[in-house]
């Protein structure tokens, strides 16, 4: 019996090693795999710059403390804060922490601003985490349901409702921000209106919010810009990442800008691994790496491509009622759940995952080459086609 404690359904597959798109089980068999970690591995499995960048900074230093400089650390921030056109940030260990993190800058602008109990707008059908801060700020009772008592300062509104927005800022002063994912992963890749954003982002303007974006999942070109606010033609004054920023290392980063990038000061938040030498390396591997290798605009093409190759293969497929995302994060949604695919994908030889019950996710690596998205897409469709 396993030690573990047992938080996961875990699936009967243990991988030994990866190379790209694909992963390689203990028995030898190859898997093409269209979930990268959950959208962790955009660069693939064993990528020589993340694997090279890993071996010599462990040669070198893998921890020191943030009571000291780090020089990866301020490496890596000056590229990211240039990459998201941001004034500086804050490392963590996962999308969790920066979101915490985005909570309690936000909480912290509040105060400065004389109110007591500041209170930030967060979306129905959102996931933040699943620390308190962040299960509470999520829009999932099924995730919320005996962790309570839930932490207050959230005000919850419905998806894509202006009006609904509109009527939260003329009715409650004690807000002091505006939290949503561009594009909601977990409740099965449903998309923020942009001209909601747009909207989202004047109502912020006005009020004096801190309009804050949760691209942990978005990010690190997932889907076709490094950030997708970027192809919206947004800025928020707080964005949070993780997930891909590593591929595969433990490292979670909020930035800020304007007003919101001078609210912290020393002894205002912290975290003990939080930018070490190792996972600093690491991003920054992955920063350059996207620029240089055109990688944003090939989740751009590779996605258009799976995107367009499910739509034509399971026209007619009367079980499909939507096939929807933006560059390598995709969901196609059934009119029934589908959590029983994952294992027929798997027996197939693919990696797929099934978010909010009915919709089956695609976020394979951004790596992933034109033979290898239609594979996948081909993949996909038939599981869905043979699905009743």
């Amino acid at each position: 019996m396993s030690a573990l404690m047992q938080t996961y359904a875990r699936l009967p597959v243990t991988f030994s090693h990866g190379e790209g798109v694909y992963l390689y089980d203990t028995e030898g068999r190859r898997y093409l795999d269209g979930i990268s970690g959950i959208a962790v591995n955009g660069l693939g499995h064993a990528h020589p710059a993340v694997t090279t960048a890993i071996r010599e900074q462990a040669d070198k230093l893998i921890h020191s403390s943030n009571l000291y400089r780090i020089a990866a650390q301020e490496e890596l921030g000056s590229a990211l804060a240039r990459v998201a056109e941001m004034d500086n940030c804050f490392f963590g260990n996962s999308g969790a922490e920066a979101n915490e993190a985005a909570i309690k800058l936000a909480r912290l602008y509040g105060h400065t601003r004389g109110i007591k109990k500041p209170a930030i707008v967060v979306l129905e059908g959102a996931f933040h985490g699943r620390t308190l801060a962040t299960l509470s700020a999520t829009g999932n009772r099924k995730i919320q349901a005996g962790f309570e008592p839930l932490v207050s300062g959230f005000v919850r509104a419905p998806r894509n409702d202006i009006e609904a927005l509109r009527q939260i800022a003329a009715k409650n002063p004690d807000v002091v921000a505006f939290l949503a994912e561009p594009i909601q992963g977990e409740s099965g890749v449903q998309m923020l209106d942009p001209q909601y954003l747009q909207a989202a982002r004047e109502i912020c303007s006005r009020e004096d919010w801190l309009f804050m974006l949760d691209e942990v999942q978005t990010g690190n070109g997932r889907t076709g810009t490094y950030f997708a606010y970027q192809g919206l033609d947004l800025i928020p004054d707080v964005v949070t990442t993780a997930k891909g920023l590593g591929n595969g290392v433990p490292i979670g980063a909020c930035l800020a800008r304007g007003a919101a990038a001078q609210v912290f000061g020393a002894g205002h938040h912290g975290s003990t691994f939080g930018g070490n030498p190792l996972a600093c390396a690491a991003g920054l591997a992955v920063v350059r790496t996207i620029a240089q290798d055109g990688l944003c605009a090939n989740a751009t093409a590779m996605g258009q491509l799976i995107a367009d190759t499910l739509r034509a293969e399971c026209a007619g497929v009367k079980n499909v009622t939507a096939i929807r995302g933006k560059g390598l994060m995709l969901g196609i949604e059934l009119r029934k759940d589908c959590g029983e695919l994952v294992q027929r994908a798997m027996d197939a030889g693919l990696l797929i995952n099934v978010a909010g019950g009915n919709t089956v996710r695609l976020l394979p690596p951004l790596v992933i080459s034109e033979t290898e998205a239609r594979d996948l897409a081909g993949g996909v469709a038939d599981l869905i086609r043979n699905f009743d």
